[in-house]
């Protein structure tokens, strides 16, 4: 069993005490931001005198961006605009989270700040009724890096039975898993599933549908109460797109999509017209699609361990090898939504949810390359 954090064995019966004492009418506020790595979270809380009704009660607040990668030390102060506000499943109601926008000293968008462009393209989509769900694989590490569950000094047995498995032997870190579940639901985020993957200490949730901005919000929500939870249980998870070398699957972020016309009698066509921008503007979707322009996919889009290949697009019907999955009832149907199995599990969703609706709506595919 891979090794826990020491503050994961404290006491919780006391921690429960305190948490069980009345607040006075007052309210527990957590503001959520992305770091300047683009793929770290961070959050501080503050205290209202009465519960939000809605994120615009929240008032702006400032942060620190020279200690987050986002700012230099002489000039430090940023601004955290709420966007997004959720129910805290830690310190329970009337506590709220807040998904927070980064802006600089003056007022521009920080350079991870990937939702203001996301927002005004999903703007401009408004009436497309574009829907998005995303697949979120993740790994359970120790403390020690290693694998949740993987013996100390070898390999578990190869893979084959952990894919939505079940049993000790199968499951690594179920507990985590279902309280994660739990979490989402009590906090208002749209988690629509989950299930154990197909490497041992893998899994995945799934978020959706979810319309425009909305999916990077609730994305980036159940992400960090992903880290909160396995911070309570002292385990790690990574969202790394290839945690282990070797003969083990990496981890993705598979993007689920549909238009209004895809949905409709017909759609399918539609669905087809888009994959076919898609195809022309690959390289371009690639850059996009994790955090250092293509580098991380690069271990994971390898045409093996049911990815397709980084170098090439491609597309197919309940192909789980290709760039674009058509499923088998979509096909059947004749409409529904498309699946984009290119995204790495540490992706930014709102880089990735504008690029899709930018390539399949809005730009012209002669054009688009010259953006």
């Amino acid at each position: 069993m891979g090794s826990v954090s020491d503050s994961s064995c404290l006491n919780k019966a006391v921690r429960q005490q305190y948490l069980n004492l009345p607040q006075r009418d007052k309210c527990q506020v957590t503001y959520i931001w992305i770091d300047g790595t683009g793929e770290g979270l961070r959050n501080k809380t503050r205290t209202l005198d009465c519960e939000p009704q809605t994120v615009e009660d929240i008032p702006e607040w400032n942060f620190d961006g020279s200690s987050t990668y986002q700012a230099e030390g002489s000039n430090s102060d940023m601004y955290l605009i709420p966007v997004a506000m959720f129910r805290d499943p830690f310190t329970l109601d009337p506590n709220k989270l807040v998904l927070c926008e980064v802006l600089k000293y003056n007022r521009l968008p920080a350079e991870t700040n990937h939702r203001h462009r996301c927002k005004k393209v999903m703007e401009e989509v408004r009436e497309r009724c574009i829907w998005f769900g995303m697949e979120q694989e993740y790994t359970l590490l120790g403390m020690d890096r290693h694998p949740f569950g993987w013996p100390k000094n070898g390999y578990p047995g190869p893979q084959g039975p952990y894919y939505c498995g079940v049993g000790a032997d199968n499951a690594y870190g179920r507990d985590i898993v279902e309280c994660h579940y739990k979490a989402c639901l009590y906090a208002g985020v749209k988690i629509c599933g989950t299930n154990a993957e197909v490497m041992p200490s893998q899994w995945e949730f799934q978020v959706g549908p979810c319309e425009g901005i909305d999916m990077g919000d609730h994305l980036w929500v159940a992400r960090f109460l992903l880290h909160r939870v396995c911070e309570d249980f002292g385990v790690i998870a990574t969202l790394d797109p290839k945690p282990m070398v070797g003969n083990w699957n990496g981890a993705g972020c598979h993007t689920n999509v549909s238009t209004r016309e895809m949905r409709e009698e017909g759609g399918l066509q539609v669905i087809e017209e888009a994959i076919e921008k898609l195809s022309k503007n690959h390289n371009k979707h690639i850059k996009e699609y994790d955090p250092r322009g293509g580098k991380d996919n690069m271990r994971r889009l390898t045409g093996l361990h049911e990815t397709s290949s980084i170098h090439d697009f491609s597309a197919g019907v309940a192909n789980r090898g290709a760039s674009i999955r058509i499923p088998r009832q979509v096909g059947q149907d004749g409409r529904g939504y498309f699946e984009d199995r290119r995204p790495a599990a540490n992706c930014d969703p709102y880089a990735v949810t504008r690029v899709i609706a930018t390539t399949c709506l809005l730009v012209p595919e002669e054009d688009e390359e010259k953006e």
